[in-house]
């Protein structure tokens, strides 16, 4: 049984240490927001904040968490209020099949709190994440647009 705190919530969880965050997050805990996309930590659609730093959660093994406070898409707007990333994804129609998109908001919400004004480099060098549907430029748009706000 591992205890872990999630979205300001504690649970608990009968996992094997060594089983990824990801599969608690979705199967024990029931938040299905974070997605599944390679399992090997190279697209980020499971991206999460650990300590609010993003981390892949497919590779994370629940063991190495502890104490440590996770973050999921669910836990960024508590209060049903977007935050600025949210409403500049919408504004500026970055979603097409949308599967990526929480993993990339997740990435996007931490680049913006470690620098709140990224510049291409910047944002070129913290978001590796993929999107099958291409829309980077998009995406680019909006972290400025947040940015901005």
């Amino acid at each position: 049984m591992a205890k872990m705190n999630v979205n300001g919530k504690n649970y608990d969880v009968d996992v094997e240490p060594s089983t990824p965050l990801l599969w608690a997050i979705r199967e024990q805990i029931g938040l299905t927001g974070t997605k599944y996309g390679c399992g090997v930590a190279q697209c980020g659609a499971c991206t999460v904040h650990i300590n609010g730093a993003p981390v892949r959660s497919c590779s994370m093994p629940v063991g190495a968490v502890g104490a440590k406070k996770v973050t999921t898409i669910e836990g960024l707007a508590p209060d049903g209020v977007l935050t600025k990333v949210q409403k500049a994804w919408l504004e500026n129609e970055v979603p097409q099949c949308g599967y990526c998109q929480s993993g990339m908001i997740m990435a996007v919400t931490a680049l913006l709190a470690k620098k709140p004004k990224p510049t291409d480099a910047d944002i070129n060098a913290a978001i590796t994440n993929i999107c099958r549907c291409g829309t980077f430029q998009q995406v680019r748009e909006a972290i400025h647009a947040a940015a901005n706000a």
